[in-house]
């Protein structure tokens, strides 16, 4: 097991750089097939008779663990070096591929909930934070455009996997072997895909740079050259500002992607051209479209402009196209629908500008441990969006709405959320001194000596 061992993974002189986001992206393209798990839902509820609330609980449970196993396992990640991260992520991803076909072969639906949600979750949470501080290394000149390429592909992973495992149901069938031999096939695919990321991945030589580039006298007020440790970042206002801000864009956008087709079905179903059950699929295929490509985009602009002005595009704009939708959306299919794939990429781009934001704020040290912690944000949106809406929608039914009016009200809440996250943005300041890491890794003293750039 030596070649897990971080040592082993220090690059060689004259390992290209571009190497190592391929990498990151053979374990991202596999651990986003979380975000197919709605194919499995139908096939699941007649084969096991569940009711749709039960069939979604493997798939909420993967999302907590990935909160969670990325809370406690950042600073063993950081520890052991993204070698020894992307194998355990894979072990756990795709063994809870294997007890999930157990559960599904014998009828067992809390195998499925274990193996999918808990242990597979945990391979989600290990696995999505593996690469980022890697990834900030190599890219010191581009910290935004390196974590988005490779969050990028977590948002990419369920244009892949939906057909792939829609195509392997039909093959197999929908009862319960069927459902079981897609999900072995799941298991032993992903494995041997996500290997190559493990054996690609490389981290930088102590002191590496990129040839002919040297670090700026930054003149951004956020951007530090000091250091911060995971266990003194969560004593700071700052990290729980961010923690508040990526909550809050989280839950935006995941209360349309989870009721996206039933949403635009409802919104026009009253018009002389309702939506059709395809064209409500194909609306999902373009937000997940959107998710993918506002994670690279967006994240490579904060390049740019700075992640604070980035976010305030992400809350300020989101929060108005909330808005729009509420007061306008059902005029006009393709105000709706441009509205909706605005909200979703800035949903994906909250995500990948979030570690480059880090590193701003605490630098390199312990960065991949802190974004393990500020994933927990994800955990409560992932809950608290899908909440919203459903239960929204609920009470308006029960009430005799229909229509829009199932969601104006959910819409409401989404923009208040939305502001909540713009002002905690604003609240933002540079890390005080007395955080930072002295050079032999000790923390500062009050007042300690350590520096951010301030505006000149």
């Amino acid at each position: 097991m030596n070649f897990l061992d971080r040592s082993r993974t220090v690059a060689p002189p004259g390992w290209s750089r571009w190497l190592v986001p391929p990498a990151a992206l053979a374990v991202h393209l596999s651990i986003g097939q979380a975000y197919a798990w709605s194919v499995f839902k139908p096939p699941l509820e007649s084969a096991l008779d569940l009711s749709g609330t039960a069939s979604a609980l493997p798939f909420q449970l993967g999302i907590v663990m990935l909160g969670l196993s990325a809370a406690f396992g950042g600073t063993l990640v950081e520890r052991n070096g993204p070698r020894w991260a992307m194998f355990v992520s894979l072990v756990c991803f795709s063994s809870g591929f294997l007890v999930a076909a157990l559960g599904a072969a014998t009828g067992q639906f809390w195998l499925v909930v274990l193996g999918y949600g808990f242990i597979g979750g945990i391979g989600l949470g290990i696995g999505y934070i593996s690469p980022v501080s890697t990834l900030i290394k190599w890219f010191p000149d581009r910290p935004g455009m390196a974590t988005g390429i490779a969050i990028m592909g977590f948002g990419g992973g369920a244009l892949i996997a939906s057909p792939w495992s829609t195509g392997m149901l039909d093959g197999f069938g929908t009862d319960r072997s069927g459902i079981a031999t897609a999900f072995l096939v799941h298991g032993v695919v992903y494995a041997a895909f996500m290997a190559l990321g493990v054996l690609l991945v490389r981290i930088p030589p102590e002191g590496w740079l990129p040839a002919g580039w040297q670090p700026k006298r930054e003149t951004r007020r956020l951007v530090t050259t000091a250091q911060v440790s995971a266990r003194n970042a969560l004593r700071t206002p700052q990290f729980w500002c961010l923690w508040v801000v990526l909550c809050m864009n989280v839950t935006a956008g995941i209360g349309i992607l989870e009721k996206a087709a039933p949403m635009i079905t409802d919104f026009f179903g009253e018009t002389s051209v309702p939506v059709s059950t395809s064209a409500a699929a194909g609306f999902v295929a373009l937000l997940s479209l959107a998710n993918m490509g506002g994670r690279l985009l967006w994240s490579s602009t904060s390049d740019l402009i700075g992640r604070k002005n980035m976010y305030r595009v992400y809350l300020g704009a989101g929060a108005l196209m909330y808005v729009v939708i509420a007061r306008l959306g059902n005029d006009s299919k393709p105000l709706f629908v441009c509205c909706a794939l605005l909200i979703l990429s800035f949903y994906g781009g909250g995500f990948a500008t979030a570690p480059a934001y880090l590193r701003d704020l605490f630098g390199t040290y312990q960065v991949g441990a802190i974004h393990g912690r500020l994933l927990t944000a994800w955990s409560t949106a992932g809950v608290l969006g899908p909440l919203i809406v459903n239960r929204v929608a609920d009470a308006g039914e029960r009430a005799g709405h229909s229509g829009p009016g199932l969601y104006t009200t959910s819409l409401v809440v989404m923009t208040v959320l939305l502001a909540v996250g713009f002002v905690a943005n604003e609240c933002i300041r540079p890390v005080h001194a007395r955080f930072h890491e002295t050079p032999r890794g000790h923390e500062a003293p009050e007042g300690g000596t350590a520096r951010v750039h301030q505006d000149s």
